[in-house]
C-alpha cells in the first residue's frame, strides 16, 4: 500500500489540476513567500515575534506567521522527509504510517493514514502546525484544523523541482530558512549536473522503459511525474513520455505497440506479478527484460533524488542492451 501511495500521488495531482495552473501557483507562491521575507523581522530561530511572514501554500490558502512554528505534524512522507533534511526534525510530533524515512521518523508517534487524516489522533498531539498533501481530500482536514485554531499547509510534491520550492517555503515558517536555502541551492546545482546533453528532457533518449504505476489495468507513468524525471535522468527513456500528465490508463495494445527494452520492476514488486498470459503479449516481458530497482526514494520526490537517479543509472548502464 505504501508503494501505491507513491504511485499514484503523480495521478492525484493530475487529476486536480493542469500543470500549466501548477507552475503559475508556484510563481505565485515563490513571490508571496519572498515579499512576506522582506517584511519579516522576526521570523527568526529565536522564536521572536515580529512583523508576520505571509505564506500562501499550494491550495491558495494564505497563513500569517509571527514565529516559528514548534509541534509539527507531517502528513506525507515526502514532506517529513525535507522536514528532516532542512534540520528541523525536532519540531516533529507526529506523521503518517508511510512516514518511513530517516529512521529517525519511526520514533515519531504513528497517527495513520495522510489523506482524509484522523484528526482526532492528529489534535491528540497537540500540534500547532499540519503539513499536508495538496489534495481535494484534504480540502475539508485544512478547514477544520484553522477552525481550531490550528495552521495548516497543503504541499505538493509531485516533480523534482517540488523538493527547493517546498524547502523554501517552509524553511522560514520553521526558523530553518537558511538551511533549506542551502538544501534548495545544492539540489539544484546536483540535478543540473545529472541532465544529460541534448536529447528529449522529457521522454529520454536511452533505451526504452515501460515504467507502470499499476498493472491490473495498466497504468503507465507519463511525462509529469517525478519518476519519469528519474527514469530520464538516469539515461532511460520512458516510452509514454509522450503523455504530458503524471499517470495514465494505457491499453495493452499500446504497450505492445511500443515495444519496450525492458520493465521496470519497483516499490517491493516483483516480475511474478506479470506473470499473466495476456502479458506475455509484451515481448520484454515474455523474454524476463526486467529492471529490479528498489529504492525507497524511488516512490517519492525527496531530497534523495540525485542518490536514487545514480544508483539507476548503474544499473542501467550495468545492461547489455
Amino acid at each position: 500500500m505504501a508503494t501505491l501511495a507513491g504511485f499514484f500521488r503523480p495521478l492525484i495531482a493530475h487529476l486536480e489540476g493542469s500543470r500549466d495552473e501548477r507552475f503559475a501557483f508556484d510563481r505565485l507562491a515563490a513571490r508571496t513567500v519572498a515579499i512576506g521575507a522582506l517584511l519579516l523581522a522576526g521570523c527568526s530561530s529565536s522564536g521572536e515575534r515580529g512583523a508576520p511572514l505571509v505564506v500562501v501554500d499550494d491550495a491558495g490558502d494564505t497563513t500569517f506567521v509571527t514565529r516559528p512554528f514548534q509541534r509539527v505534524v507531517s502528513l506525507a512522507p515526502a514532506t517529513t522527509e525535507l522536514v528532516f533534511a532542512i534540520g528541523a526534525g525536532d519540531r516533529l510530533v507526529g506523521r503518517t504510517r508511510w512516514c518511513d524515512y530517516p529512521v529517525e521518523a519511526l520514533a515519531l508517534p504513528d497517527l495513520g493514514d495522510g489523506l482524509q487524516p484522523n484528526l482526532e489522533a492528529v489534535l491528540g498531539v497537540s500540534p500547532d502546525l499540519v503539513l499536508l498533501y495538496h489534495s481535494t481530500t484534504n480540502e475539508e482536514s485544512a478547514r477544520r484544523l484553522r477552525s481550531a485554531g490550528i495552521a495548516a499547509l497543503q504541499l505538493g510534491i509531485d516533480r523534482l523541482n517540488d523538493v527547493p520550492r517546498v524547502a523554501r517555503l517552509i524553511g522560514p515558517v520553521l526558523g530553518r530558512a537558511g538551511s533549506a536555502d542551502s538544501l534548495a541551492a545544492a539540489f539544484l546545482a546536483e540535478i543540473a549536473g545529472l541532465r544529460p546533453a541534448g536529447g528529449d528532457t522529457a521522454a529520454g533518449s536511452g533505451p526504452s522503459v515501460l515504467l507502470l504505476a499499476w498493472d491490473s489495468p495498466p497504468i503507465a507513468i507519463g511525462a509529469s511525474s517525478f519518476q519519469s524525471e528519474i527514469l530520464v535522468l538516469a539515461g532511460g527513456r520512458n516510452i509514454f513520455g509522450d503523455l504530458d500528465r503524471p499517470s495514465a490508463e494505457v491499453s495493452l495494445e499500446a504497450i505492445v505497440a511500443r515495444d519496450p527494452d525492458a520493465v521496470l520492476v519497483t516499490g517491493g514488486r516483483t516480475p511474478e506479478a506479470f506473470d499473466r498470459p495476456e502479458w506475455r503479449l509484451v515481448p520484454a516481458i515474455r523474454e524476463r527484460r526486467f529492471i529490479q530497482f528498489d529504492h525507497t526514494a524511488f516512490d517519492r520526490p525527496s531530497p534523495r533524488a540525485p542518490a536514487v537517479i545514480m544508483a539507476l543509472r548503474q544499473v542501467i548502464e550495468g545492461r547489455a542492451w
